[in-house]
């Protein structure tokens, strides 16, 4: 059974909500530390958002209060029409979550791990039935059905736990750092399914650290720093907004008549964004040690957030 049958195997719940997430000068406080600062955020159906910020930006807490886990000092937060902190069960049912840690029950296999969840969803004993193998096949994790969930390798739990989160076919899919530490076969992989996932036009809230997962997978980029959102718009958008299109990097000492109106010194070597890089290096010295490539998201995140590393 294809990707595209799996999952549209279950009828969609119909979204007829002008924005699946919508807030409005959200803050939030804890004593006197001003976590978040003022957010409005808007997010429609079908699209894949990318809430990015460096450690203590605000992101945690902002995504606690879209979950309903944290309520607003002030302002206000709707999930899929609802006030976020009230959310009733009907509700709560056509969102799905992956979480950042791994939180499956270790005492039971893959496949009732899945049955479980189905139950929390109210599923009925046949839906379940006819679901769960469709997500293990959907998932690549047909073959270990029946394997304790602790001899899975990290891959296959993230894999699980996708699953697991989409069992009720929910319409918002909220992933927190869903690929944290897994190796390049299975982020590629994972990403692949969330593409398929938004083609059904689910909506997907995603946190991760990996610029090049926010690039591949999000229709549109929120980056957000000590509590207020910095910019957002779509990765291409943001490239050229706040970068020159190529960069290359020029180990020290730089050669002379370099243009330097947009540059990053990174001690022992410098950033130069330029327009037309090949004209650039055509007037280098040949002994220059450089290299080149496109700018990218990481460039953007980094130029407005700092290189400063943040351990909180």
């Amino acid at each position: 059974m294809s990707d595209q049958q799996i999952i549209d195997s279950a009828e969609p719940a119909a979204v007829e909500e002008a924005f699946v997430i919508e807030a409005r000068a959200l803050t939030k406080k804890f004593g006197e530390i001003d976590a978040v600062r003022g957010i409005d955020l808007t997010i429609p159906k079908g699209r894949c958002i990318g809430l990015l910020g460096p450690n203590g930006a605000g992101k945690t807490t902002t995504m606690r209060m879209i979950m309903g886990l944290t309520r607003p000092t002030s302002g206000s937060v709707t999930v899929l029409g609802e006030e976020a902190s009230r959310l009733p069960r009907s509700t709560r049912a056509r969102i799905g979550l992956v979480p950042q840690d791994n939180n499956l029950d270790p005492d039971l296999s893959v496949r009732q791990n899945l049955e479980v969840f189905g139950r929390y969803y109210g599923l009925l004993p046949a839906e379940i039935n006819e679901r769960v193998p469709q997500l293990l096949d959907f998932m690549q994790l047909s073959q270990r059905a029946k394997s304790p969930v602790m001899g899975l390798s990290g891959g296959m739990q993230r894999r699980l736990i996708l699953a697991r989160a989409v069992i009720g076919n929910p319409d918002l899919i909220i992933l927190d750092e869903p690929t944290t530490g897994l190796d390049p076969q299975a982020r590629v992989m994972i990403w692949r399914q969330l593409l398929v996932l938004k083609n059904q036009a689910k909506t997907l809230l995603l946190t991760t650290h990996y610029m090049d997962e926010a690039e591949r997978l999000c229709d549109d980029i929120v980056l957000i720093d000590n509590g207020r959102i910095l910019d957002q718009g779509t990765p291409r958008e943001l490239i050229r907004r706040h970068v020159k299109p190529q960069v290359i990097e020029i180990r020290k000492p730089l050669p002379r008549h370099l243009p330097l109106s947009q540059t990053e010194d990174l001690g022992d070597s410098v950033l130069l964004f330029v327009d037309d890089a090949e004209a650039v290096i055509r007037g280098m010295p040949a002994e220059t040690s450089f290299q080149h490539r496109p700018a990218n998201l990481e460039d953007v995140f980094l130029r407005l957030t700092g290189r400063q590393l943040r351990e909180n």
